[in-house]
């Protein structure tokens, strides 16, 4: 069933319950008088609720209504922080150095207010010893507890090993820490070291 807003010659009842385009109550009138008002207010007659009994309709100019709406809707989109899933792809016999570079992966994404999946890919022998794997996700978990907090437990998917670390800063503290961070930086040394910091970027010399 169609929820499409039915409007002036559209409307197709005896009578209405009219609203005045400032939302005051005009009361019962037939559809002839409501469409004549709204012709001699240059307004559209809008049903705003179809199963009342009578039909609802309001005064208004619907093509600014809808065009505020959509501004609204915009605007309401751009400041919503949506959380996004990295992935990040380990082997359970990861050599130390390859390990600090993953890790640091996974402290940027969670300084950033991003999820992380940690996916420990286990080949040919290596599947008959998910402990190793078990153990790694936990050491991971362990160097970046005041970042992320485990959200999903390890477990076997086929030949991988899965958890998500999920983090302890929304997606919209970490953006509003950024931005504070890039007002300081204009001002001073101090202040761009922390937005690199936050960024999960080395401090430069």
């Amino acid at each position: 069933m169609s929820t499409e807003p039915r409007i002036n010659e559209r409307i197709r009842v005896p009578e209405v319950r009219l609203v005045g385009p400032n939302g005051e109550q005009v009361g019962i009138v037939t559809i002839g008088d409501a469409l004549k008002l709204a012709q001699e207010s240059d307004l559209d007659l809008v049903e705003v609720a179809a199963t009342a009994r009578p039909p609802v309709c309001k005064l208004m100019d619907y093509g600014k209504f809808k065009y505020e709406s959509a501004m609204k809707a915009r605007e309401a989109r751009r400041n919503q922080a949506h959380t996004i899933i990295k992935e990040i792809k380990l082997r359970p016999k990861i050599d130390p150095h390859d390990y600090e570079t993953k890790k640091g992966h996974v402290v940027r994404f969670l300084k950033a207010g991003d999820k992380v999946k940690v996916t420990i890919m286990f080949r040919g022998r290596e599947q008959s010893r998910p402990e190793l794997g078990f153990r790694l996700l936990q050491r991971l978990a362990e160097d970046v507890t005041e970042l992320g907090f485990v959200e999903s437990q390890p477990k076997q998917d086929g030949r991988n090993m899965i958890m998500v670390i999920g983090p302890h800063k929304k997606k919209a503290e970490a953006k509003a820490e950024r931005a504070a961070a890039r007002t300081r930086s204009d001002d001073s040394p101090e202040g761009a070291e922390l937005e690199q910091e936050l960024a999960g970027a080395e401090p430069q010399e």
